[in-house]
C-alpha cells in the first residue's frame, strides 16, 4: 500500500510536471513570436500546446488519477517536438522534424522559416515563408516575417507592403507588427511615420521594445549615427508615456553614440516632465561622451 504521505508527494510530483511543461509552452511560445525595441525585427508563429499540459490539472490529484509506470503516456506530435527542439535552439533538428509533418501545412512552413532565419541563412528563410504564404494567402504570421527578410536587405518598400499586409489579415492588433512597420520607416528616414507606428505598437504593449531575441539589434546594421537618432527617438517616445527610467536608458545611448545637437536636448518639449526628475540633470551634467 502507498501511505498517505507517499500519495501527497505523488500529486505534488504531478502538479511540478504541469507547471515545468506549461512554463516550457510559455517560453515557446515566447521565442516564436517575436523580438524587441532593439531588435532587427518580430518574427510570429503560433505554437502547438502539448496534449500533456492539457491533461495536467492543478491540485492535489487522487491516487486512482495518478499516472504510473504502465500507464501510456501521451504522444507528442512532430510539430512540438520540432518546437522544443526551437526551444533549445537545436535549429536543424527542428527543421528535420517539421519537415516530417504535412507538406501542405503553411504553419509548418512558417516554422521551418523561422528555424532558418534563426541560423541566419535568410534566403532558405524566405524561400519557407514564401510556401507559407502560396499555401495560406492570407496568414499573417508568415507574411510579417517575409517583411522581415525584405527589412534586413533594406527593401523597406516591400517591407512596408507585406507588414501593412499582415496587419490587415491580423485577426489581433499586434504590437509586434506595428512595431516592424515602424523600423521599416526608420530605415527610409520617415522618421514621422516611423513615430506614429512605434507610438502604437507602445500603446498596445509598454514592453514591446524590450522583449528580447537572437536577432541583434534593429540598428546593427546602421552607422552610429543613425542608432543614436534611433535612441533619441526612443527616449522621447518613453518620456512621453512617462517610463523615466526607460527613457534615460535611451538617452544615454544616444549621448554616448555621439547624436547631434545634444545642447537642444534639455529645450526638447518631448523631455518637459522628465526635466524634473533629478537623474536628467544628473545624465546631462555627466556629458557622456561617444564610447
Amino acid at each position: 500500500m502507498i501511505s498517505s504521505n507517499k500519495c501527497a508527494q505523488n500529486g505534488h510530483g504531478v502538479e511540478r510536471a504541469a507547471q515545468r511543461t506549461s512554463e516550457l509552452l510559455h517560453r515557446l511560445a515566447a521565442r516564436s513570436r517575436t523580438l524587441c525595441a532593439t531588435q532587427t525585427f518580430f518574427l510570429v508563429c503560433t505554437i502547438a500546446t502539448l496534449s500533456l499540459a492539457q491533461d495536467m490539472t492543478s491540485g492535489f490529484r487522487p491516487l486512482s488519477n495518478i499516472p504510473n509506470d504502465t500507464a501510456p503516456r501521451p504522444s507528442l506530435s512532430t510539430e512540438t517536438r520540432g518546437d522544443i527542439y526551437m526551444a533549445r535552439k537545436m535549429y536543424r533538428e527542428a527543421i528535420d522534424m517539421y519537415r516530417q509533418g504535412p507538406a501542405n501545412s503553411a504553419v509548418l512552413a512558417n516554422k521551418i522559416g523561422i528555424a532558418f532565419h534563426q541560423m541566419s541563412q535568410l534566403e532558405l528563410a524566405r524561400k519557407n515563408y514564401q510556401r507559407a504564404v502560396k499555401l495560406d494567402s492570407k496568414y499573417p504570421e508568415a507574411i510579417n516575417n517575409l517583411g522581415t527578410i525584405y527589412y534586413a536587405q533594406k527593401d523597406y518598400n516591400r517591407a512596408i507592403k507585406s507588414y501593412k499586409k499582415a496587419l490587415k489579415y491580423s485577426t489581433v492588433e499586434s504590437a509586434s507588427m506595428y512595431s516592424n512597420l515602424g523600423s521599416a520607416y526608420f530605415g527610409k528616414k520617415d522618421y514621422k511615420q516611423a513615430t506614429l507606428y512605434y507610438q502604437h505598437a507602445l500603446q498596445l504593449d509598454p514592453d514591446v521594445f524590450e522583449h528580447h531575441s537572437n536577432f541583434g539589434t534593429l540598428m546593427i546594421e546602421r552607422d552610429v549615427e543613425e542608432r543614436a537618432t534611433y535612441h533619441l527617438y526612443m527616449a522621447k517616445m518613453y518620456a512621453k508615456t512617462g517610463a523615466n527610467e526607460r527613457a534615460l536608458l535611451y538617452l544615454r545611448k544616444a549621448l554616448e553614440e555621439g547624436v547631434k545637437d545634444r545642447e537642444k536636448i534639455p529645450n526638447l518639449p518631448e523631455f518637459a516632465a522628465l526635466k524634473k526628475d533629478p537623474a536628467f540633470a544628473q545624465l546631462l551634467a555627466e556629458n557622456p561622451r561617444p564610447l
